[in-house]
């Protein structure tokens, strides 16, 4: 495969210096020969041409938005998702609304004012109420867009978290590996440093809070209850990214980010709504970290509050592991 990337890399690079060639033997025999100004007719083609490309790129746009809709952000399943995903749809909505003004203008201004043989341009040296238009219009509403993206970022960074479960991520290539504060609901102290054997995490033992922690490579989460997840990385940048729950941050080696969140909608409860008996939450590395990148991936379980302390009381705490 690589082989055949370099091979198509040299022959578009000797396609290019190609092109650029047969440019420079063009422009020198227009200057030998004369510039010849289109005719009319010449220009009336472009124009309708252009005209044409307008509506095929204009439905073109249409056609992959309704074919890709599938494939954007999935139903939200967070307390927070809501107020993200109305962000999203004034700022995508301002944004086509824009687009669908301002394109068949341009287009049809590219027709509409093409080269004539009698034509002659008017030359406008300055406008004011121009220049206020184009100023102010977006200034309003970009500022609009930003006061209301700050005023959301801030509700979903700044929520309540009294009583969260506490949740560690920890990412390595290409991996992902789950540390749930114990009964106390604080996590025990770690660093990479500490790392040996089979503790992978580098957990402080001799620290109060280590011992009831536990680890698991599966990442289970009540329904309704608030939960903060702490990011750790072993190695390079990963970036955890959970689409169903709007949470995507940064695991960074050598410092601990965290991003709180409460699940509103259970896998069980998914399933039914999507009719998909196989659905699963996933949580992803969306952060290109290496060649194995594709498959750093986990499935994120979310239940009920019993079926989640059921299954905690299963797993090991690290007290009780061998290392």
């Amino acid at each position: 495969m690589t082989n055949f990337l370099i091979f198509l890399i040299v022959v578009l690079g000797i396609i290019a210096v190609a092109q650029v060639v047969r440019i420079f033997e063009l422009s020198s025999s227009m200057k030998d020969e004369g510039y010849k100004n289109p005719s009319d007719k010449e220009n009336r083609v472009q124009g309708q041409l252009s005209l044409a490309f307008m509506i095929f790129f204009i439905l073109g746009c249409f056609y992959i938005t309704i074919r890709y809709w599938d494939v954007l952000l999935p139903k939200s399943a967070s307390d927070h998702g809501n107020d993200i995903d109305l962000l999203w749809n004034w700022s995508m909505g301002i944004i086509i609304a824009v687009f669908l003004l301002t394109q068949p203008i341009l287009f049809y201004f590219a027709y509409k004012y093409r080269g004539r043989k009698e034509g002659k341009a008017v030359h406008f040296a300055h406008s004011n109420k121009l220049e206020l238009i184009w100023t102010i219009v977006p200034a309003v509403v970009l500022a609009g867009l930003i006061l209301y993206g700050i005023k959301t970022w801030s509700k979903v960074m700044n929520g309540d978290t009294e009583g969260a479960l506490v949740v560690e991520v920890y990412s390595r290539q290409f991996d992902w590996t789950f540390r749930y504060a114990g009964e106390d609901n604080t996590l025990g102290y770690a660093h990479p440093s500490m790392i040996e054997g089979a503790n992978i995490l580098g957990v402080d033992m001799k620290d109060e809070f280590s011992s009831d922690d536990i680890v698991t490579t599966e990442l289970h989460l009540p329904k309704d209850r608030p939960v903060i997840l702490k990011f750790r990385s072993q190695d390079v940048i990963h970036s955890a990214y959970l689409p169903h729950f709007r949470v995507q941050m940064n695991t960074v080696p050598g410092m601990v980010t965290q991003f709180a969140f409460t699940p509103t909608v259970s896998t069980e409860e998914m399933r039914e709504e999507t009719g998909n008996p196989e659905f699963q939450y996933v949580l992803l590395c969306n952060k290109i970290c290496g060649t194995a990148h594709y498959n750093m991936q986990r499935d994120v379980i979310v239940e009920s509050d019993q079926d989640f302390e059921s299954w905690m009381k299963e797993q090991s705490k690290l007290a009780e592991a061998e290392f």
